[in-house]
């Protein structure tokens, strides 16, 4: 039987993989003539996938540290998918309509990562 630790970073895990999975399916909607929008689509895959890699690798960690450090990578690239989603909605190269859903759950998914980061450090 899991824990309510365990059941939380199996919910992380997989949250974190659809998320990548669902940007995969919204870049696909990306004209692929427009210049700008490829080169900001190639941006936001690999942030978008950056947060679950670093998720996954994190439960290989060595130490408490090393843990705390990839949850902080993982951060980092959910703030950088952020970024990457308001300019592709900003530019007009995607509508609100199609960039709220997953600006909401990377949203959901950065607090996440931060408040764990937070308990981590024990400044929670």
């Amino acid at each position: 039987m899991q824990n309510c630790s365990e059941k939380i970073k199996i919910d992380l895990k997989k949250r974190a993989y659809t998320f990548a999975r669902d940007t995969i399916c919204f870049i696909d909607r990306l004209d692929k003539k427009d210049f700008v929008a490829e080169i900001m689509a190639k941006q936001l895959i690999r942030s978008a996938t950056s947060i679950g890699a670093n998720i996954i690798e994190a439960q290989a960690a060595s130490s408490r540290k090393d843990f705390t450090n990839f949850f902080s990578y993982a951060l980092k690239s959910a703030n950088e998918t952020k970024f990457w989603l308001c300019l592709l909605e900003d530019s007009g190269k995607m509508s609100r309509e199609q960039v709220t859903p997953l600006l909401g759950e990377v949203t959901q998914l950065a607090n996440i990562l931060a408040s764990s980061i937070m308990t981590l450090k024990g400044k929670k």
